[in-house]
């Protein structure tokens, strides 16, 4: 079975693990992304008998923009990078 803890800090008011075995990397990073998880003390993953603390690369992925692929043209970055090849020669 794996899982994950997300230790939400309210300050004052105390802490709160919020613990869903349902609840897939996906979803806690669209959560994060959302804002519905804020304060975020840290993320444990949870897989059979061993925790891993897994709160840097899950916040790194929530700030990621998602850009679908149909959207990103190899072409167009190609391109790009030959003109600003050219542009570097020519100085």
């Amino acid at each position: 079975m794996q899982y994950f803890v997300v230790m939400i800090d309210y300050g004052r008011r105390g802490r709160e693990a919020i613990v869903d075995p349902e609840i897939t990397r996906r979803e806690v990073i669209s959560r994060i992304s959302s804002g519905e998880y804020q304060n975020i003390s840290f993320i444990h993953e949870i897989a059979g008998n061993s925790v891993e603390d897994v709160t840097e690369a899950i916040l790194t992925e929530a700030a990621l923009p998602e850009i679908p692929p149909e959207d990103v043209d190899l072409q167009a970055i190609r391109l790009d990078h030959i003109r600003d090849l050219r542009k570097h020669e020519q100085t």
